[in-house]
């Protein structure tokens, strides 16, 4: 049985820790898209950790790990996070590549670096990873795929060929230094050796593994807002976000998805820039939500930049959810709300003097004003709670009112960092 387990929001819904305690009951996790621009942290009895190439299966023995043909393969900072798990006491993962998967290359990330330097004020907030050059690249298919690494000849021609248009960029628009051919060469062969004893056919080891009724987990990076089809628009990432493309960034055929588990954070948060109707504006209330939430607050696992506070938005969550295709939710980091009297709900949007259920596209988004209703909090700390009928009833009533407007049945509901701190629906 394939399960796929994607966010439905801006991509911080706390989907590391979710999918951690579903990779205890799965056979093989896979990675099916996204690079190191973002990352999740998981919390268990090794340790804290944050990942953000690595599949949340390399914590368990019984687990196979698989880096999709649809990943922005960053080798150096890949292998950098098998030798972070192995040095911090993890038995060394058993983990598959794609030799179709595509690598970032060194000039995507200064590519990346130099893009922001030029946009200034405008810039997209990037995490300068490299993943919008990156995946342009791939669809202008001037990318490298891993299986290319192992053919000298053909490697040699197209890095000379690739590089006569990317120093041109670099050279005459950004005003840096090109790149040497022969140099990339040098780093692409240490490449090939770094990832040589993890790459094969990944697609064909996961058709054998349905077949066998293996247990698969499909797991995505950031959320629906940032797919750049039906995200915030422009300001989403480069590789789409939703479980459908897990088939694809697997390798597997669609029809095998049967379970597509979303992960909603019980307040709304956003790393970057771009629309969010709910923003809360005052400093001080978004500063205590954002102190009070996460782990060690909000703040991203990549970057470590502080995260745009809101209220919990029903309009783009249930928005999230639809194009998803969710079959359930998992409710996280309700028990960093047991610090408000009050808790806001964003029920709708005010566009043009109408109130709108519906989530617009980015032109319209701008000009939409959040319509809340509000509860009541229940002003405790639900930390280590087991059972959700033990839960104060404000709490309940606020995860019942969330489950009504989203249309979605709320199946786990977190209520601290560790994986154990999960209630079950």
């Amino acid at each position: 049985m394939v399960r796929a387990i994607v966010g439905a929001n801006w991509g911080d819904e706390g989907k590391g820790k979710i999918t951690d305690m579903l990779a205890e009951t799965s056979d093989i996790v896979v990675r099916f898209q996204g690079g190191a621009n973002a990352g999740h942290t998981i919390i268990n009895h090794y340790g804290r950790f944050a990942l953000h190439m690595l599949p949340s299966g390399v914590f368990y023995d019984h687990t196979t790990s698989i880096i999709g043909n649809g990943v922005a393969l960053n080798i150096p900072f890949f292998i950098n996070e098998v030798k972070s798990l192995i040095d911090g006491g993890v038995h060394k993962p058993k983990i598959l590549v794609s030799d179709r998967a595509q690598i970032v290359m060194p000039y995507h990330i200064l590519l990346d670096t130099y893009e922001e330097e030029r946009l200034g004020k405008a810039s997209f907030g990037s995490t300068k990873s490299g993943i919008a050059p990156f995946y342009s690249d791939k669809y202008a298919k001037v990318g490298f795929q891993v299986q290319e690494l192992f053919d000298d000849e053909s490697l040699r021609t197209k890095v000379y060929r690739v590089l006569e248009q990317k120093n041109i960029l670099i050279q005459y628009m950004y005003h840096k230094d090109p790149i040497d051919p022969e140099e990339l060469l040098k780093t692409l062969h240490e490449y090939r050796d770094m990832i040589a004893p993890y790459v094969c056919d990944t697609s064909a080891f996961l058709y054998e593994a349905l077949k066998a009724g293996k247990n698969v987990l499909l797991e995505g990076q950031l959320g629906s807002l940032k797919d750049p089809d039906h995200g915030i628009y422009p300001m989403v990432t480069s590789s789409s976000t939703l479980a459908a493309y897990g088939a694809i960034g697997a390798g597997i055929p669609p029809y095998e998805i049967k379970e597509i588990t979303t992960v909603v954070k019980a307040y709304s948060s956003a790393v970057g820039a771009g629309e969010f109707v709910s923003e809360i504006k005052d400093e001080d209330d978004a500063r205590k939500m954002r102190d009070n939430g996460g782990d060690k607050g909000e703040y991203g696992a990549t970057t470590g930049r502080p995260r745009r506070m809101g209220w919990f938005d029903a309009v783009a969550t249930r928005y999230g959810c639809r194009i998803q295709g969710s079959t359930e939710v998992a409710l996280t980091v309700l028990d960093a709300l047991g610090v408000w009297d009050e808790l806001k709900i964003c029920v709708g949007y005010e566009l043009d003097g109408e109130v709108i259920k519906d989530f617009p596209v980015t032109t319209k988004l701008a000009k939409c004003k959040p319509v809340y209703v509000t509860l009541p909090g229940w002003k405790c700390d639900i930390g280590g709670i087991k059972e959700y009928d033990k839960l104060p009833k404000e709490c309940r009533d606020y995860v019942e009112f969330i489950e009504k407007e989203i249309g979605v049945p709320i199946k786990y509901v977190s209520n601290g960092p560790k994986r154990e701190d999960i209630i079950l629906r």
